[in-house]
């Protein structure tokens, strides 16, 4: 064995620099020129965060120009999909999940089918005795939510309250949210961009003084010039490949730096959206508040409902006039069907365009849609059956590696349950079912 004074001096730095660095901030990615594997045990995050936006569309889709005719690596895109062609190879897309849970006692589709959208259990059918169950997103966000400001976010385009009866019997709990804490707590959502803005970037700053909001940046500024001095000292001391690794954490510590000064639009300078938005920029609006929460590291896992379970909105202005939930019920009758071939198309160009800034938005030398999974799907899948089987369903992203998109799958006969225990399994928070009738892994996600 070398003595150990002869080896190397690379190999003699100080221990106490390296840690010291590590202290102040993040953990320092392991450096094989230190020669510490006796001492220094590998950085516990060197990848960036996972993170989960679940997206529910009301109504369902007009299923025969949703589903791609071909399946696996060789498909095209459906009409209805065609917005999203810059980001073909990032869709997943499964055809033949059920989501069975949502079917009612009775009338009531629309809620059965939203309540059960992330939590796949059966509705108690009243308006006063609400009782479902805990949403995957909230399992979710107890795994990826841990030193998050906001473990999770609830956030649409329709306000509405829980209270009263929304759909045959049903409590408007289950057709105006998405995400459940408990079988009898419901989350509302966030509706208005103005809000979530100032909940997202005013919160922590509120009463605070000038005086003390500037020594609290030079605070956080002198702990990052700190790490940055420590670390950049090493540079000249490393193997090329520790001096890689040495460049990337530094480049993200930089990004800190740049964001506590205010010098990048995607945190410090974020812009509160106008007022009396139309609805296109309301829309466009919380697709980048969603982008922001997620680079900004704000949360990590976000539910989002275009619109409300029986949404009637009008699409007048995309020439689809009506209320969109009696479009849905089309009857088969072509110009119902066109209308909502024209919906499901804008709700896709919509999707696209929060699809295209998580894409633009780098993050440790990759996408931040990399790291991210978009989940979306529907209450139903063909508005006018109202049935529960062959739902539509849309992964976007990559979640890592935990998901190999570019492909169309079917998997007939599976329940949707079974996509969200998987999901829960790549995060690395399994749990031995989920829902009302899980029965286990979806394989094939990862190619």
């Amino acid at each position: 064995m070398t003595p150990r004074s002869s080896r190397p001096h690379r190999a003699e730095l100080s221990r106490r620099a390296v840690l010291r660095g590590a202290g102040v901030a993040l953990a320092l990615p392991f450096l094989e020129s230190l020669g510490f594997r006796r001492f220094v045990a590998p950085a516990q995050a060197a990848s960036p965060p996972q993170r989960l936006l679940f997206y529910y569309v009301p109504n369902g889709m007009h299923m025969p120009a949703w589903t791609p005719k071909e399946t696996g690596s060789e498909w095209t895109l459906s009409p209805i999909l065609q917005p999203l062609a810059p980001f073909k190879s990032e869709l997943l897309v499964l055809s033949g999940l059920s989501n069975l849970p949502g079917r009612p006692d009775g009338a009531g589709d629309h809620a059965g089918g939203t309540s059960a959208f992330l939590t796949c259990a059966k509705a108690n059918k009243s308006d006063s005795d609400i009782r479902l169950g805990v949403s995957i997103d909230q399992l979710a966000a107890a795994k990826l939510g841990v030193g998050t400001r906001f473990p999770s976010l609830q956030l649409g385009l329709d306000g509405g309250s829980s209270g009263g009866v929304c759909d045959s019997g049903y409590s408007c709990a289950y057709t105006t949210n998405i995400s459940w804490s408990g079988p009898r707590t419901p989350l509302p959502k966030m509706f208005d961009p103005r809000v979530v803005f100032d909940v997202l970037f005013r919160g922590e700053d509120q009463g605070q003084t000038p005086e003390q909001l500037e020594r609290r940046r030079r605070q956080r500024k002198s702990v990052l010039d700190h790490v940055l001095a420590d670390a950049t000292r090493l540079q000249t001391r490393l193997g090329s490949t520790d001096r890689r690794k040495l460049d990337e954490y530094l480049s993200a510590v930089r990004q800190v730096e740049a964001r506590i000064e205010g010098n990048t639009p995607a945190c410090g300078a974020a812009k509160r959206p106008a007022d009396m938005l139309r609805f296109d920029e309301t829309a466009k609006a919380m697709a980048e508040l969603m982008v922001l929460a997620f680079s900004c590291d704000l949360s990590r896992v976000i539910s989002y409902m275009w619109g409300n379970g029986l949404s009637n909105r009008s699409y007048a202005f995309i020439g689809a006039p009506g209320a969109h939930h009696e479009i849905s019920h089309h009857q088969d009758a072509p110009e119902n069907l066109a209308k909502l071939q024209t919906i499901n198309t804008y709700e896709m160009q919509l999707l696209a365009y929060l699809v295209d800034g998580l894409k633009k938005t780098q993050e440790g030398g990759q996408s931040l849609l990399d790291r991210t999974l978009i989940v979306l799907s529907s209450d139903v899948s063909d508005g006018n059956r109202h049935n529960h089987d062959n739902m539509p369903l849309l992964l976007v992203g990559r979640l890592g590696t935990a998901i190999q998109p570019g492909r169309h799958l079917r998997l007939s006969g599976q329940p949707l349950a079974n996509l969200y225990l998987s999901i829960l399994h790549a995060l690395s928070a399994p749990q031995p079912r989920f829902g009302d009738d899980s029965t286990g892994l979806l394989m094939g996600l990862d190619g």
